[in-house]
């Protein structure tokens, strides 16, 4: 399932799915992605789809869904893959918890989950259960999505938890979740959250590295998808100015736009390629595993924080507070 390191050393930034796949057969393996209606998503299904695996997709709209994933279902006609969609609202936990019962009655293992879906930048709010938006939905419903169906990823498998350099934005607040005491902003909730998915992928790999399971979180690079549209018009640019302001101040490259296949690679990279020990309980980006760094600016590396395993340890009992459920 792992190429060796050598072989991925030659893949950056501008690798796309294709080139990170070429020559992987994936006959046989069966993945599931979150959120495939749009973007990463689709495009992270079709090409494990277009290596012959088996893949189920989650979405919240099943008809946006249906329209938005012809291609997936012709690259799996045409290359002996399939696809199928279930349909989940991870900013409900009646629907994240019905989703899992049903995928946990189909009875059939995964090799991979990619927990891909969420949302960014949204003006304040609460999900169906309370919780601020994007906390609740970019980690407290992958939190018990992927725990309830645990026990169905394979040894050897693996779980890919979608990030972003955005973690650089904020750790975690463990006192104040929801922002009932904090001042709300929406990059600093958005940070906080993928803060989350990082330390979800740390303390899940601590968890299930014995059986053979790691888990690892990739940031996919600035790419002009579907998640961008609770920011108005030209708020996008502005960011990217900024961002490429504080980099340059702190002696960092320039950000680029990616493409979607080019933002959706590290993803599969990370699932099928990368070798598991390298990756599990790491931070990936442009298909390499990201050094820790503190220094400002959304370009490159890894904040300490989101790595911490006694972090990881706090967040997971936290969350598990927050859902009542306990894994």
């Amino acid at each position: 399932m792992s190429a060796t390191i050598e072989k991925t050393k030659s893949f950056g930034a501008q690798s796309t799915t294709d080139k990170v796949l070429a020559g992987v057969d994936l006959k046989g393996q069966r993945f599931l992605v979150t959120g495939v209606s749009a973007g990463l998503g689709i495009e992270t299904a079709r090409a494990l789809v277009a290596h012959g695996a088996q893949v189920v997709g989650t979405a919240r709209d099943l008809a946006k869904a249906e329209r938005a994933t012809a291609q997936v279902r012709e690259a799996a006609w045409e290359n002996g893959g399939s696809f199928d969609v279930v349909e989940l609202d991870l900013a409900s936990l009646a629907s994240v918890r019905a989703a899992a019962d049903a995928i946990v009655a189909a009875g059939l293992p995964f090799d991979v989950i990619i927990a891909n879906a969420g949302v960014m930048a949204c003006p304040l709010g609460k999900t169906t259960d309370g919780f601020e938006t994007q906390f609740g939905t970019n980690h407290l419903g992958h939190f018990v999505l992927v725990n309830r169906i645990a026990h169905l990823l394979k040894p050897g498998g693996r779980l890919v938890n979608l990030s972003s350099s955005g973690h650089r934005y904020s750790d975690v607040d463990l006192e104040d979740p929801n922002f009932e005491h904090t001042p709300y902003e929406e990059f600093q909730a958005y940070g906080r959250s993928k803060t989350a998915n990082v330390l979800f992928a740390v303390e899940f790999d601590r968890r299930h590295r014995d059986r053979g399971v790691r888990a690892t979180a990739v940031h996919p690079g600035g790419i002009q998808t579907e998640l961008s549209r609770h920011m108005p018009d030209g708020a996008l640019d502005d960011l990217l100015q900024s961002i490429n302001e504080q980099n340059a101040a702190a002696g960092q490259p320039p950000m680029a736009w990616k493409t979607i296949p080019q933002g959706a690679a590290t993803s599969v990279w990370a699932a099928v390629v990368a070798p598991a020990e390298a990756v599990g309980g790491q931070f990936c980006e442009d298909c390499h595993v990201a050094e820790i760094s503190d220094v400002p600016g959304l370009t490159g590396g890894v904040q300490p924080y989101a790595l911490d395993p006694e972090n990881a340890k706090a967040l997971w009992a936290k969350s598990e507070q927050m859902v009542g459920e306990t894994f």
